[in-house]
């Protein structure tokens, strides 16, 4: 992969996310409703999901016709040119369908398979994070760092819980076990943001069970461009199946932690 090829590809996805990010802001009708549902009667899809991916399969392919596409809201192509976007049009569904600020566009593109430029968009901190692999991350056009690491009983950390009531049972219980050894837990509803807060320090660390690709490509890459580790179980790499981040030296601990109250399984 070249210099300029990456360069290629995060101005693409800057560009495409921006253009999403307005659509999102400034077209959102008073009256939106569920369009679809997923998993469950609570994972939802609005007119504007669909509206966005829309948008940015369009930016992305007028550009780049032979790359594949990876959507939450249904784009699955292979392509034929080794790269492959991976979107999530609006991150925070349920946020954006209450009014609620806490939701994001996250863009991310691989080679080969392996995340090489991610974007999280999220306008109503007139923010955008940005990483390119090897290149580091930003926040707007400065450089970030995560948070120094604190001992485990001082960490401020996020997650997230599943739509299905099976999951989300475990999922409280590990919180229950979980919430007197740290400082606190936040729940803010996108995990694109949520990786993105780990990369600039307002957030110690996060994890979460039962993501999908386009949840966390861009905000893992942005995390550990900017300094954070990322990992699922002990000697696992990130998954569905659970997700970590944290600040360097706290990341064991959580990491520990997690495993031993089983929030890799339902």
């Amino acid at each position: 992969m070249t210099d300029r090829l990456k360069n290629e590809l995060l101005d693409l996805a800057l560009e495409a996310a921006r253009r999403a990010g307005a659509l999102l802001s400034k077209s959102r009708p008073a009256d939106l409703g569920v369009a679809a549902t997923k998993t469950s009667a609570i994972d939802v899809v609005t007119e504007m999901d669909i509206a966005s991916e829309k948008l940015i399969i369009g930016c992305l392919s007028e550009a780049r016709p032979d790359d594949g596409f990876l959507g939450e809201e249904g784009a699955s192509t292979e392509g034929s040119s080794g790269v492959r976007w991976v979107i999530d049009p609006i991150d925070g569904t349920v946020n954006y369908l209450y009014g609620l600020p806490a939701w994001a566009v996250s863009i991310a593109a691989e080679i080969d398979g392996e995340t090489v430029v991610g974007v999280v968009e999220i306008p109503s901190r007139c923010e955008t994070f940005s990483a390119a692999s090897g290149e580091g991350a930003r926040l707007g056009d400065r450089p970030l760092r995560s948070r120094p690491s604190p001992p485990l009983d001082q960490a401020l950390i996020g997650t997230g819980f599943g739509y299905v009531v099976e999951r989300k049972l475990g999922q409280a219980e590990v919180v229950r076990r979980m919430l007197p050894e740290v400082r606190d837990i936040r729940r803010g509803g996108s995990a694109a943001i949520d990786l993105c807060d780990v990369a600039c320090g307002r957030l110690d660390g996060y994890y979460e069970r039962g993501l999908n690709p386009w949840d966390y490509a861009a905000g893992e890459l942005i995390a550990r461009e900017a300094g954070a580790r990322t990992g699922g179980r002990p000697g696992v790499p990130l998954s569905t199946e659970l997700a970590v981040a944290a600040s360097p030296g706290l990341f064991e601990p959580l990491q520990r932690m997690l495993d031993e109250l089983g929030a890799w399984h339902d």
